[in-house]
């Protein structure tokens, strides 16, 4: 009887190209890890990909250097993808720079905006012009808008556009507000000569530039005229200028605009006490004032249906003009006060209201609101 043999190979093993050897491996198991390919490094990638959008050249750029000297070091790949990136990315720099260098932002953003005309943005906007937003308010941020017949009921009215000065970087919003806060209100009279027609209910707006817009070279400020009261809208036109007033409408304007000129310079002392020579040179400026707009209302051939109104109002003022002469030299505060009144009196009196109502003006005298510090937070829109 046989022992039979050992388990595990005996003798030799056979021979051939499909004979196991001694260190034949199991089938399906190998005998090690298959060998793997370094890894490709991810800056390079990213540079690339900068370097092809021409974004941020510099970022691309510097990626690309940081990437190629990881490469050497850790043996990866993408030396491709990094020499890639920083080629394009300086070709790009170089193009960025040539494009500031030669006002090319300004040039292409304008020809953005002429592209956008008409077509509902806010960069379209043009003086004169009527228009509604999506949401119907003048505050925060906006883009689109709808350009409506100002017979109509809209939003706001564009009656100034003017573009800030500056080609360097953004000032910040505080300025550009302060900006438009300052030159918007100063345009008011060349778009509204008339000021008793402005409703008690219409402020200024403004659309300005933002820190994004202004990267791209954008200065532009719209200055605006929108209702105060929330979700009213306006309706009608509030243009009153050389476009839509008769020859005899704009001499009485400009004549009292003269006057309301020096009305308004009044001091920073807001009393008397506080400063007199400031308020007596202040009332001097109005005495000055009255003799010029005397004067030009003298000048001008007015028509018969006014000629009584408008000579009634000149001796008014004259008699105004008087009060504040001895305002003037006035040198207790009970006596300045009281000659002030009267010329105040006499100035927007009746005669005042008549003589506009023959002209064809408003003849509502505007209710002036009195602050603590002489002024007050505007409204403002920015874009």
């Amino acid at each position: 009887m046989s022992i039979p043999p050992p388990p595990g190979p005996q003798g030799p093993y056979p021979q051939g190209p499909y004979a196991p050897g001694p260190y034949a491996p199991e089938w399906g198991h190998p005998l090690g890890p298959y060998p793997r390919q370094a890894p490709v490094n991810g800056l390079a990638v990213a540079a690339f990909v900068l370097g092809v959008l021409c974004f941020v050249p510099a970022v691309g750029l510097v990626l690309g250097l940081v990437a190629l000297a990881g490469i050497r070091k850790r043996g990866e790949r993408g030396k491709g993808f990094a020499v890639a990136g920083c080629v394009l990315s300086s070709v790009g720099l170089a193009l960025w720079v040539l494009t500031l260098s030669t006002g090319a932002a300004a040039d292409f953003w304008d020809g953005f905006k002429d592209a956008a005309r008409g077509e509902g943005t806010a960069y379209a906007l043009e003086k004169g012009q009527c228009f509604t937003t999506p949401g119907g308010s003048l505050e925060g941020v906006t883009y689109d808008v709808d350009v409506v017949p100002c017979e109509g009921a809209h939003d706001g009215e564009v009656f100034a556009v003017f573009d800030m000065p500056g080609s360097g970087s953004y000032p910040g919003d505080h300025a550009v507000t302060e900006a438009a806060d300052a030159r918007c209100y100063g345009l008011v009279d060349g778009y509204v000569m008339d000021t008793w027609a402005l409703p008690a209910d219409v402020d200024v707006y403004y659309l300005t530039p933002t820190a994004r817009s202004w990267l791209s070279g954008d200065r532009e400020v719209s200055c605006l005229f929108g209702s105060t009261d929330e979700g009213a809208s306006l309706t009608g036109s509030l243009r009153n200028d050389g476009t839509t007033l008769d020859a005899h409408q704009l001499a009485f304007l400009k004549a009292a605009r003269v006057l309301d000129a020096a009305l308004e310079s009044t001091p920073e002392s807001e009393y008397f006490e506080d400063d007199p020579i400031a308020q007596q040179s202040w009332a001097g400026r109005v005495e000055n004032a009255l003799t010029e707009e005397i004067g030009m209302l003298g000048a001008h051939s007015w028509p018969s249906a006014s000629e009584r109104q408008v000579t009634e109002l000149v001796a008014d003022l004259e008699a105004a003009r008087e009060e504040f002469a001895a305002a003037e030299v006035a040198s207790e505060a009970d006596a300045f006060y009281e000659h002030l009144y009267q010329g105040y009196a006499l100035i927007d009196g009746d005669t005042t209201v008549t003589a506009r109502e023959s002209l064809g003006l408003a003849s509502t005298p505007p209710e002036y609101e009195e602050s603590g510090d002489g002024g007050g937070e505007s409204p403002g829109k920015e874009v």
